[in-house]
């Protein structure tokens, strides 16, 4: 029996045995400080059934780590599931359903998202089939005022009824109990195939970026269309600055460039002119399914992203002082027929973090690289794990940092079977 195995059979023992108090004291092992000043792994047994994929990390105000994950067993209804966790106490409690469903669409590419507002409320979204057509749904949003034990939700963020496809969703809290939220919209794509049907004609229609606001009592706003034009597939991300939110994505321009551009939500409510964080020219004619991530600290911001631009593979990562008003000339985090991209960024007051995935013929590897605040120097690279998914099936990691280090969550496979685990980066 192998030591994942023994931490889980320990774990879920606890589980199924111990008081919420036991539960709270399930931390991670110590380990010896390096002598070189560098952030070693530490497992980080979580709380997932084994079958499970998808995970989302996010440091809470309060500094709790939420983790949420979708339970995919064969079979069976998908489930939406989520915990917290801090280093003082451990688990806060056992995992907590946020939906659970048929229609609740579990996808490597397009998965759910969790934060949590400064009042304490937790807030969620994930993809909701539509019954209107196999290939179409809906964005969902639930808020929960209780720490999870109950849930309000809203099947549609998007306001239209087209069958077609809304997803890949990013989040950022807009106040002290409000959220933003932005999405990619096929409505306009609908729209255009349906005219195309009946007048046998063709007609352009493009996947838009959209994005809204909901207050604590899931109230929408206005609609805004960010860009009318952007790669149909590609994760989004979010990430606040002292002048505002900014938003990453992966445009697409008629001549099928398709490069990251980032835009700024200002006070006005409206969203600035899209600015290239580079220019890499990456001209292809299908959807990546590879988006960009992006951090911010200040007005300094960080975004992370793949490109075959050139015909070789590659992870980069640039800086913006001004909170994305211009991109300074990217660095090259990795690059070769073994970088496989699906990358996170985070930043904090010593260092920026990126991670990603590289697989080869030994298999897959989660990569995890720190930076100067200033990305010109690299100051560690270190191998965080070696993965039995091949392929999509690892999805993509995800990274979060706190004053402590750094924490990640990734879908693997074991025994053929989804398996989500997790890593604590400290000193």
């Amino acid at each position: 029996m192998n030591k994942l195995t023994e931490s889980r059979l320990a774990f879920a023992l606890v589980v199924a045995l111990a008081t919420l108090a036991a539960c709270k004291r399930d931390a991670p092992p110590a380990a010896a400080k390096p002598a070189t000043g560098d952030y070693i792994v530490q497992e980080w047994v979580l709380p997932a059934q084994a079958g499970s994929m998808a995970p989302d990390l996010r440091v809470a105000p309060d500094g709790r780590v939420l983790i949420s994950w979708l339970n995919h067993q064969q079979g069976r209804r998908n489930v939406l599931q989520f915990s917290s966790y801090t280093e003082a106490g451990g688990w806060q409690s056992l995992p907590r359903t946020i939906a659970v469903g048929q229609s609740l669409v579990a996808n490597w590419a397009d998965t759910p998202h969790m934060m949590a507002t400064a009042d304490g409320a937790l807030w969620v979204q994930w993809l909701q089939a539509n019954a209107a057509s196999p290939s179409a749904y809906d964005v969902a949003l639930a808020r929960s005022r209780d720490g999870g034990m109950t849930w309000t939700q809203i099947t549609r963020v998007n306001d239209d009824q087209a069958a077609s496809e809304h997803g890949f969703a990013a989040l950022w809290p807009r106040s002290v109990n409000s959220i933003g939220i932005a999405w990619l919209d096929g409505r306009e794509q609908q729209m255009a195939h349906d005219t195309e049907q009946k007048e046998n004609a063709h007609h352009g229609g493009a996947m838009q970026l959209r994005a809204n606001g909901f207050d604590m009592d899931l109230a929408r706003g206005a609609d805004a269309l960010v860009d009318a034009r952007v790669c149909d597939c590609c994760q989004t991300d979010a990430a606040t600055s002292d002048r505002g939110v900014l938003l990453a994505w992966r445009d697409r321009g008629e001549d099928e460039v398709r490069d990251i551009v980032v835009a700024r939500l200002q006070e006005d409510g409206a969203w600035t002119k899209p600015v290239p964080v580079h220019a890499d020219g990456w001209k292809v004619e299908a959807c990546p399914v590879n988006g960009p991530a992006i951090a911010a600290r200040g007005n300094a911001a960080v975004v992370a992203w793949y490109s075959e631009a050139g015909g070789t593979p590659t992870v980069r990562i640039a800086r913006s002082i001004n909170a994305g008003d211009a991109f300074a000339a990217p660095v090259v985090v990795d690059s070769g027929a073994a970088v496989r991209g699906q990358v996170d960024v985070a930043v904090d007051a010593q260092q920026a973090w990126v991670a990603w995935l590289r697989e080869d013929a030994k298999g897959q590897a989660l990569m995890l690289a720190r930076y100067t605040p200033d990305l010109s120097k690299q100051l560690q690279l270190m191998e965080v794990a070696r993965l039995g998914a091949r392929g999509h099936a690892s999805g993509t990691p995800r990274l979060a940092v706190d004053v402590g280090g750094a924490w990640l969550a990734w879908t693997d496979a074991i025994g053929g079977a989804a398996d989500v685990q997790g890593a604590r980066i400290t000193r």
